[in-house]
Formats: structure tokens, sequence, C-alpha cells
């Protein structure tokens, strides 16, 4: 069971219903895909750290091949290759490693070298597995990153996978591994423009998913409401919480914390396995 849990923007509590999922799952994986800038390791504070690199290739120009015919710079829509000066110039930031210039330089005169542009960390928080994806400041995209972290998902029954916030091409690939997905939203009219965004998404992929309505207060609530005319189911409702703000941040887990929480997230998992599991 892979379950993907998403948000329209950062701040609604993804990585809190995630992070808690896992920990009372037992037994469970954790995978942080929020690779720009990731904090589930934060509350698990992993033990038994692995590291490895990830790295992407890059063309490497061969000046002696190079007759400057420019069919590589009229390829690359990112304009990562220039012309100047006599000379072809490849810029590393903004090279989105497609290898397309390579494939059609007609001299051969790009070759391939690699460049890390992040890590996966892998460590273990009590009966928990968490990885992590770390992009490196100023990269591109995260994709590749990624693609490496959902290579060992599977290894758990359960897997919980943090997605990035938003509704881009890094949520997509991270979302297409996915079972059933959660979506994360706030009680607000803000809230609920995120909440459609990401739920498009999910429609678009053919995901089935839930909505876990979160900070909630007494009274009128947008969020629920738009779920109601969309007919989006919601499987779990978390209030707002003075408590629980305070746990969170503190980087503490809240279901490791307090017999309450532990019910809640407790209710709220066995709410998910129905949805996955009819």
């Amino acid at each position: 069971m892979k379950i993907a849990v998403l948000s329209g923007k950062g701040g609604t509590g993804k990585t809190l219903v995630s992070v808690n999922l896992a920990a009372v799952a037992k037994d469970s994986m954790y995978v942080d895909c929020d690779v720009e800038e990731p904090n589930g390791h934060l509350f698990f504070k992993p033990e038994e750290v692995k590291t490895r690199q990830v790295a992407v290739e890059i063309p490497l120009v061969d000046p002696d091949k190079c007759t400057g015919c420019r069919v590589c710079v009229d390829f690359c829509n990112f304009n990562a290759l220039a012309w100047i000066g006599g000379e072809l110039k490849v810029f590393d930031e903004i090279c989105h490693s497609c290898g397309g210039c390579i494939v059609l330089c007609p001299e051969d005169a790009l070759a391939k070298k690699e460049k890390v542009i992040g890590q996966v960390q892998r460590g273990v928080s009590e009966d928990v597995t968490v990885l992590t994806g770390m992009l490196n400041t100023g990269e591109a995209s995260g994709i590749p990153i990624i693609k490496d972290l959902l290579k060992d998902i599977g290894e758990k029954e359960q897997t919980f996978i943090d997605c990035p916030p938003g509704s881009a091409c890094i949520v997509m690939e991270t979302v297409a591994a996915a079972d059933y997905c959660i979506l994360v939203a706030e009680p607000t009219l803000f809230g609920v423009h995120n909440l459609h965004m990401v739920w498009e998404l999910v429609k678009l992929m053919g995901k089935p998913c839930g909505v876990v309505l979160n900070k909630c207060l007494e009274g009128e609530n947008p969020a629920e409401k738009f779920c109601a005319e969309k007919g989006i189911e919601i499987i779990g409702s978390i209030p707002f919480d003075s408590e629980l703000g305070l746990l969170n941040s503190n980087a503490l887990i809240a279901v490791r914390e307090n017999a309450k929480y532990e019910k809640l997230f407790r209710d709220l998992l066995l709410r998910v396995t129905r949805e996955v599991r009819p």
C-alpha cells in the first residue's frame, strides 16, 4: 500500500499527516519527496543514516571537434548552450539533462559527464524506515532524485510518500507511484483554491483520493463545502489545536507523544486502509 500525501501549497499539514501516519502504522516506510526543502527527517531523527549521491549527465564539449554549427544551441529549449566568442559554452546550472544536444551533434563533439545534483539519505526511526531526498541549491530539477527515491519503495507493506507542494511535474512524478492519494487542505477560501488544484491533478492521473481537512474550527468550512459539491470524500478532520501545533513546531511526532493523537491518526490510517483495500 503506497499512500501519497499532497497539498496545493506548503504549510497545510502535509508533513504532519504523512509523518504521523507512518509512525502509527508501525513497520512502515516514510519517503520525503519534497526534495527542495525536506523536513520529515527533523521529526523522525533517523539513526544509522546512509547517504548516496545522485548525479545526472550533462554535455561536455570537445573544442577540437566542434565546428560551431549551433545545432545543439538551436535545439535546447532551456538556453543551456550558447556560441560565444567563437566557442560553445555549456551552462550547467540550467541544463535539464535531456541529452538531446549530444544525440543531435553532427560532429560528435559532445560527450556525457556526470554532475552531482543532490543526495538520498536512508535511516531508521524506531520501526519506520526513513528515506529523504535532498536537492542541491540552484539545481534545475529534482525529478532525478525523486526517481532514485522511488526505486526503494515497496520494501514495506505500508509506504507513505510526502510529496512536494503544488501540482508541477515533480509532483506528478511522485504521485505516479501511489495507490491512493491523501489531499490535505485548510478550511479557507485560499485552501479551497489549492485543494482544487491538486484534486484536478490526481483526477487527471486516475488516482483514487480522499481529503483530510486540517486546522478545523467551528463554523463555516469552505473546503468542506467544496468537497460536498465535487463529491470528494472527506476521510478525516484535524482540529485547530494549540497542543498539536506546539508538538509540530518542536519537531515532535504527535502519535509518539500523546495517546489522543495516536488514536486520531490510527483512525485515519484505518479509514485509508479501507479505501485502498475495500
